[in-house]
């Protein structure tokens, strides 16, 4: 009834994924990153060193580093030692008592342990959201898409891919940042959440992804601030570092003999450039009116 040893086996390429049924595309704003139960105890089933234990690891860890990069939150589900038989239950039957209370084996494993920010939920069935607080935890932050890796692939992985969209969460399979008790297993696994219930993904392409809607994203908000300068906006900035009336400044005036030193306008340059504007202080200085440096900022537009 124990996890059987695990023999290795090639962790399988994005050639070997299935075709996708559904084409949605992971965004960072709506995201959760799920991972599944990477405790000592169930990595004891692996040869260290072999494939996939090592695509396994390495592909987690590049999977963590972008969402902590991004905002993303991530939440790692781990199953407790010494459950009680009411709460291990038909568990039981298929798999005998499970994990002692053992620290060394229960824990998330070193190379992807959860840093301070991060949520972890005692696992108590197959599905992450059985008697956890994870759809709770996506609803209050408006998240609407689990990207799940880890193990065993065919088992609690799937069955979570199988239980978020029966909640209506788009689920992102990551093919080779999952690993299961085998090749034809793993295959099994990333079969039915292609045909049923998931995007199966690569973690390269998934990055990717992740990367490119962020970048478009803050081209978005960039644009937007750019957008916000006007002539009479820039007028008046101009009149604050000099201590007048914006009405007493005409548009075409030289700016400099009028006063407005070069650490005034270096303050207005990394203004503008904050916004997005493509500026420099030897572009404001060749041509220091009004006119001239408006004329800059709306080209940028």
């Amino acid at each position: 009834m124990a996890i059987p040893a695990i023999s290795p086996y090639s962790m399988p390429m994005a050639s070997d994924f299935p075709q996708n049924r559904v084409s949605w595309k992971a965004n960072p704003k709506r995201s959760v990153l799920l991972i599944h139960d990477m405790q000592q105890y169930f990595l004891n089933a692996y040869t260290l060193g072999e494939s996939p234990i090592i695509q396994l690891i390495e592909n987690i860890q590049l999977l963590k580093a972008q969402c902590t990069e991004l905002g993303i939150p991530i939440v790692y589900t781990a199953q407790p030692g010494d459950q009680r038989p009411e709460d291990r239950a038909l568990l039981q039957d298929f798999w005998g008592p499970g994990l002692a209370d053992d620290p060394s084996q229960t824990k998330v494993i070193d190379e992807v342990a959860p840093n301070a920010s991060d949520t972890v939920l005692t696992k108590w069935r197959y599905s992450a959201f059985k008697r956890t607080k994870l759809m709770e935890i996506m609803q209050e932050q408006g998240r609407d898409q689990l990207i799940i890796c880890g193990v065993y692939a065919h088992i609690g992985c799937l069955l979570t891919a199988c239980d978020a969209f029966m909640q209506d969460m788009e689920t992102f399979f990551v093919c080779d940042a999952v690993a299961d008790f085998s090749a034809d297993h793993h295959k099994m696994a990333m079969t039915y959440a292609a045909d049923r219930c998931a995007v199966t993904i690569s973690t390269a392409l998934l990055l990717e992804q992740l990367k490119s809607i962020q970048l478009s994203s803050n081209k978005a908000v960039t644009k937007a601030n750019l957008h916000s300068l006007t002539q009479p906006l820039v007028r008046q900035q101009v009149a604050e570092l000099l201590g007048e009336s914006p009405s007493d400044i005409d548009d075409n005036e030289d700016l400099i003999d009028r006063g407005l030193d070069s650490i005034r306008m270096m303050s207005l340059v990394e203004r503008w450039r904050s916004k997005g504007a493509d500026v420099t202080f030897v572009k404001l200085a060749a041509g220091p009116t009004i006119s001239a440096w408006w004329n800059l900022l709306s080209s940028a537009k």
